[in-house]
C-alpha cells in the first residue's frame, strides 16, 4: 500500500488531545490547516513523553538564546472535528530546523515491511509494555554547539512506500503551547488511589494496601 505523508508547514492548530472518559480515553495529536484534519492515535506514554522532550528541546534553545522564552495563549478547545484516526503512531521524532528556526515533530506508523526476525520479536511483547519511542535527536542536543543543532528529517526517506507519516513544523510558541496542553490532557485522568498511588477507578479498584479489597 503506498505511503501516505501528511505534512503540516505550519499548520493551523496542532495540539493533543482525548476522547472518552477518564479509564478508557484515546489520545491523538491533531494538526489542522485550512479544510485539512489528520488526527494520529498515540498512547498516554507516547504523548506525556513527547511534551518532556518537547519542553527539554525548547528550555534548551531559550538557554542558548537561539529562541526567545514566550507565553503562549491557552488552547482549551476541545479536537477539531471529524475525529478519524489517520494511523495509530508506534515512533516519534523531534528535530530543530536553524535555518527556518521550526520545531520539527514527526510520528510514524508501523512499518508493515520490517522483516521475518523483527515480527517475530513484535509478538514476544507484552501488551502492557511501552511503545517505541525514538527521541534521540533531542538526547543529543544538551552536548552539541548552538550552530550544530540538525534538523531531525533532513535525512528522511520521501519514498513512496514506508509508514504512514504525519510531520509538522512548528513556530517555539505553538511548539510551548503544545507542550502545555499536553501536559494538562495527560494529567487529567483518573486521581490515585490515596492509599497505593495506583490509578482509581469511578467504581473504585482492588487496592494491594487493603488486601484486595475495593476502594472508592
Amino acid at each position: 500500500m503506498p505511503r501516505r505523508m501528511f505534512v503540516f508547514d505550519p499548520p493551523d492548530r496542532f495540539v493533543a488531545g482525548t476522547i472518552g472518559v477518564p479509564g478508557s480515553r484515546t489520545f491523538f495529536i491533531q494538526a489542522r490547516r485550512a479544510g485539512q484534519v489528520v488526527s494520529v492515535v498515540l498512547e498516554k506514554v507516547q504523548v506525556a513523553v513527547l511534551a518532556e522532550r518537547l519542553g527539554v528541546l525548547l528550555d534548551e534553545l531559550e538557554s542558548r538564546g537561539i529562541t526567545a522564552p514566550v507565553e503562549p495563549s491557552a488552547d482549551e478547545k476541545p479536537l477539531d472535528e471529524p475525529i478519524n484516526e489517520a494511523f495509530r503512531a508506534t515512533t516519534l521524532t523531534l528535530g530543530w530546523d536553524g535555518d527556518a528556526e521550526r520545531i520539527l515533530v514527526e510520528a510514524r506508523a508501523e512499518d508493515e515491511d520490517e522483516d521475518d526476525d523483527e515480527e517475530e520479536e513484535a509478538d514476544e511483547v507484552e501488551d502492557d509494555d511501552e511503545p517505541v519511542i525514538d527521541l534521540s535527536t533531542v538526547e543529543g542536543l544538551a552536548g552539541s554547539a548552538a550552530g550544530e543543532l540538525l534538523a531531525a528529517f533532513e535525512a528522511a526517506d520521501d519514498d513512496a512506500e514506508g509508514p504512514d507519516t504525519l510531520r509538522v513544523r512548528l513556530t517555539p510558541d505553538v511548539a510551548r503551547g503544545f507542550v502545555n496542553r499536553a501536559i494538562e490532557v495527560v494529567a487529567a485522568g483518573r486521581l490515585p488511589c490515596p492509599l497505593c498511588g495506583q490509578p482509581l477507578d469511578p467504581q473504585g479498584h482492588i487496592c494491594p494496601r487493603r488486601n484486595g479489597h475495593y476502594v472508592n
